[in-house]
């Protein structure tokens, strides 16, 4: 094909997987984030971390469609206008003339495990470290006017009436307990201000009082102060604060590998076996899903423009085969490990078979343009 040519198609392929690509993403992305963050998210500055954990992970996954889609459209666009035709009149075999889809394809899938074996793995923990903030009321200005809130294991309950600021509440009432003094405490203030360090908050009450009373004796007594600062285990300026925990999905790629050897044979070695699927197999998607798009539009579609119908209607078997995979690599190889090599085998037989449909119509089953009418005398 002539490079100029080349170019151009390969523009449109990438142009159109691009708005494709943000088409499936945004509403993916922004349906997690309304499902998973409350309003107070916002105020809380939780929205952007929470959109770096989910971006990675919906970009790899969505990627193999859209390119998958865009190579159906544009072959199918191609078809219709009789452009097919025209590049078989110049003598151009059917390889090609997809060899500019199949290197955006190529291209996709490179980027497709770059995200996958490494942005995703690196991010994706983000998100889970906000829904951890959140559950846990590890932010202050997460919290709601008019609850009780508890701290340390149950050893301080904070309340209070209402916001003045995002960072100062009014009214506010805190009962905690001392292992060390073995005393109860209770304090009132009119206003508190949580302010933020490296590691934690510092909640700073004015014009307030603490009663005291010991295990040791039922005598309370009463201290009067302006100002008393009470340290909160919450979220500081260095970032989100660390979970106990780390899940499979938040491993690096080495790491995966490395730990195989301890959970096979345990009830985590399926969720790794899924983790594995997905970063392994589902890129490669990409080159599967353009191959199948340009075989079956090429030898369902006529190269004339008839039957582009057809040629549109098969576009819709590519997202039901992402989906299919997709369903199986996340829950069904959690059920039935064995299930994993038919993942497999079915995105490796999609690569296989739409190369053989577009090497049968290389040996003859490709549409010929028709031979110009003789010109009258």
């Amino acid at each position: 094909m002539p490079r100029l040519l080349s170019i151009y198609l390969g523009k449109r392929i990438v142009l159109t997987a691009l708005a494709v690509q943000i088409a499936l993403t945004i509403p993916v992305v922004l349906s997690a984030l309304f499902h998973n963050l409350p309003p107070a998210a916002l105020r809380g500055g939780l929205i952007w971390p929470a959109l770096v954990g989910v971006l990675p992970t919906v970009s790899f996954i969505a990627l193999p469609m859209a390119i998958g889609v865009a190579v159906a459209l544009e072959f199918s666009r191609m078809a219709a206008d009789g452009m097919i035709a025209v590049l078989y009149s110049l003598k151009l075999s059917v390889w090609a003339i997809a060899k500019p889809a199949i290197l955006a394809a190529v291209g996709a899938t490179a980027l497709g495990y770059a995200i996958s074996l490494w942005l995703a793995p690196t991010y994706v923990g983000t998100m889970h470290d906000v829904l951890n903030v959140i559950r846990h009321a590890l932010n202050h200005r997460m919290l709601e006017p008019g609850k009780f809130y508890t701290f340390e294991g149950g050893t301080r309950t904070i309340y209070f009436e209402r916001w003045e600021t995002p960072d100062i509440a009014r009214n506010v009432f805190i009962r905690q307990y001392s292992d060390e003094k073995k005393t109860e405490e209770t304090i009132t203030a009119a206003t508190a201000e949580f302010r933020r360090n490296e590691s934690s908050v510092v909640m700073i009450l004015s014009r307030g009082a603490i009663q005291s009373r010991p295990d040791s004796g039922d005598r309370v007594r009463i201290t009067n102060f302006d100002e008393y600062a009470i340290s909160l285990p919450m979220q500081g300026t260095k970032g989100l604060p660390q979970r106990s925990w780390q899940g499979m999905f938040e491993f690096s790629t080495p790491q995966l590998m490395q730990v195989r050897s301890f959970i096979y044979l345990t009830p985590q070695f399926r969720e790794w076996l899924s983790e594995v699927v997905k970063r392994f197999v589902v890129p490669l998607l990409a080159l599967g899903h353009a191959l199948l798009g340009i075989g079956l539009v090429l030898n369902m579609g006529a190269a004339t423009g008839r039957r582009s119908t057809a040629a549109t209607a098969i576009i819709a078997v590519l997202p039901a085969l992402h989906v299919g995979v997709l369903i199986a690599a996340e829950t069904l190889v959690r059920v039935q490990p064995a299930l994993a090599l038919a993942v497999v085998l079915i995105v490796l037989g999609e690569c296989a078979f739409g190369a053989w449909l577009i090497q049968r119509q290389q040996r003859g089953g490709r549409a010929r343009a028709p031979a110009p009418a003789p010109q009258s005398a």
